[in-house]
């Protein structure tokens, strides 16, 4: 099905540059970005010799938060088709996913949660093609080991950029209030008057951005709060 350099680089180690992490409750999570497993599939397989659809997308509940936010979730189940150099051979995969959206208004909860199904199903869908695509992430001893490490990289540049940057680090209290920010593996810094957060996958949190009083401004391309709000 595979040729010899497809062979290999499906069987090569996951790189920890890859791997990203974020809370669940008290569980650390490990798990690969939505792009970064597109990415890889086009790279290995070829952009025309795979491709997925989209077998089912429901909505399985819809509740509203102490926040008066309304929380949505779907199921999506992803059908993955992938083909041999020749196109004479395919191989077929098929998963489920969930996701959640949560949103001041129906439509940005819809639009998350529809979302993160989707990918979440891709990616599942992806996994039995090995450690290229986060199959051993769903280990649970393997992920949490990866999703400390990762938290530990990531601590350590966040305080470097910090001790760079006097001035730029948040009282006690503003760190608390953007705790579900910090979970989700983003920072909040002050930049100039206002805070801005920085991270990875600051797109597909966006709901939960905007839900900690942030605004997307296109021109800078981030997510700024001036601090005579966030006081």
């Amino acid at each position: 099905m595979f040729n010899e350099k497809q062979n290999k680089e499906l069987s090569n180690e996951l790189g920890n540059s890859r791997i990203k992490s974020r809370s669940k409750g008290n569980i650390n999570l490990s798990y690969l970005e939505g792009f970064d497993v597109i990415e890889t599939a086009s790279r290995i397989f070829g952009f025309g010799n795979w491709s997925y659809s989209i077998s089912k997308l429901e909505q399985v509940s819809q509740e509203t938060n102490q926040n008066q936010n309304t929380v949505i979730c779907y199921k999506a189940i992803i059908s993955i088709v992938v083909y041999d150099l020749q196109h004479s051979t395919q191989v077929k995969r098929e998963d489920v996913g969930f996701g959640t959206g949560i949103g001041k208004m129906l439509s940005d909860a819809h639009e998350g949660a529809a979302k993160e199904a989707v990918t979440d199903a891709l990616k599942r869908s992806l996994r039995s093609f090995g450690n290229q695509f986060g199959n051993s992430l769903y280990s649970k001893d393997k992920n949490n080991n990866n999703a400390q490490n990762s938290n530990l990289a990531a601590n350590n540049n966040y305080q470097q950029q910090n001790h760079s940057n006097t001035g730029n680090n948040l009282s006690y209290q503003q760190q608390q209030d953007f705790i579900q920010l910090t979970n989700l593996g983003l920072n909040v810094i002050k930049q100039g008057e206002s805070l801005i957060v920085v991270g990875d996958g600051i797109f597909e949190k966006k709901d939960v951005i905007k839900n900690a009083g942030f605004r997307w401004s296109g021109q800078d391309k981030l997510w700024y709060l001036p601090l005579r709000q966030a006081s």
